[in-house]
């Protein structure tokens, strides 16, 4: 069993920055390929950000290639989404997601989610 639990969401201004955290508990969590989703009212929850267990391979949607930055720290058992540029559409709630398989994970292979952390950002 993993535990995920998400900070640092919050209200932001178009091209401001805000970084998103997620803290992990319990099984080994280099084991883990851990990504990033987001969910806008009235969507679907849908990809944004994955990084391998040893973060060498990261890759991302690519409505945010370019001003999202994902990375972890297997030491602290954290994993981070540096979010710059923000742009109303940017709005969703966060999920952090843990996942068992190597790659780009969809929705359905994510084997375990944190609660979320809303993002909001106006014009």
């Amino acid at each position: 069993q993993v535990q995920l639990v998400e900070s640092g969401g919050g209200l932001a201004q178009a091209g401001d920055s805000l970084t998103l955290s997620c803290a992990a508990s319990g099984r080994s969590f280099r084991s883990f390929t851990l990504g990033w989703f987001r969910q806008a009212p009235g969507k679907e929850r849908e990809f944004v950000a994955t990084i391998s267990g040893g973060a060498s391979f990261m890759h991302y949607a690519d409505t945010v290639k370019g001003r999202f930055t994902i990375s972890r720290d297997n030491a602290k058992d954290m994993v981070y989404l540096q979010m710059n540029s923000l742009k109303p559409e940017d709005t969703a709630v966060y999920y952090c997601a843990a996942v068992l398989k190597y790659g780009v994970p969809s929705v359905n292979e994510v084997n375990y989610w944190g609660q979320g952390t809303q993002v909001t950002v106006s014009s």
